[in-house]
């Protein structure tokens, strides 16, 4: 029986436009390094870092190949672009808040699951350091505290889509995959959690449809998902 909701990040529990997410994310953050690139330089080479980090498969965390992989390009500056990608996330990282809202309908549904003692789990993709995903929690009106777990950059060691990714948080949070549900955007990165065996619910309001595209459990609107969670039973 289902007694725990593993829940995406952006496009999920934070309604998003991806591509202003990005515009504006890598405008502000290219900023903090344009005496050392320029914009497309930098972009790749952080695209390039990122694809070392989703392809990892090893028991390596998501920050340590990262920063490997950058090291690769900077080489003894590795130290003063960590300095620099911290001060970032600390004071520019506000500025794509204008690319993300909040729905009241998820939010509704958040509550109602936490009242009906059901276990939530923020399982974002881990390439953003935990002050990022603080901050991003709080922006779509929700508490961290009412997550009994949350993916991190610093903490996991895998990517989405890779299956070990959700099989390290089932093994986090001592679960099975009967007792979980994954709700996500991503036709692909969110759905593959169904090769787990763990049931899946498409959020189609902010869906990315991927080119290998799975076919989830479940399926639905952020209202369409209220009324889901509404007829699930409590937990004793």
């Amino acid at each position: 029986m289902v007694n725990t909701i593993l829940f995406d990040l952006d496009g999920t529990l934070l309604p998003m436009d991806i591509k202003v997410f990005e515009k504006v994310y890598f405008g502000s953050l290219s900023r903090h390094f344009s005496d050392k690139h320029d914009l497309k330089s930098f972009v790749d080479l952080i695209w390039g870092a990122t694809k070392a980090m989703v392809a990892n498969t090893e028991h390596r965390t998501n920050e340590e190949v990262f920063m490997e992989a950058m090291k690769l390009s900077v080489n003894e500056q590795l130290d003063e672009y960590k300095f620099r990608f911290n001060h970032f996330y600390q004071t520019d990282f506000d500025a794509v808040r204008q690319s993300v809202s909040r729905n009241e309908d998820i939010l509704s549904a958040v509550k109602i699951l936490k009242e009906k003692g059901y276990q939530l789990v923020i399982a974002t993709n881990p390439m953003f350091p935990r002050l990022a995903i603080k901050k991003r929690i709080d922006w779509a009106g929700l508490d961290i505290g009412d997550f009994s777990y949350v993916t991190s950059f610093e903490d996991n060691h895998y990517c989405k889509p890779q299956p070990k990714f959700y099989q390290e948080v089932l093994n986090e949070i001592g679960k099975t995959p009967s007792e979980c549900l994954m709700v996500g955007n991503d036709t692909y990165e969110d759905m593959v959690a169904g090769k787990l065996n763990i049931a899946t619910y498409l959020i189609e309001d902010h869906a990315i449809v991927r080119e290998h595209a799975l076919e989830p459990t479940y399926h639905g609107t952020y209202k369409d998902f209220l009324r889901f969670v509404e007829d699930l039973p409590k937990i004793d």
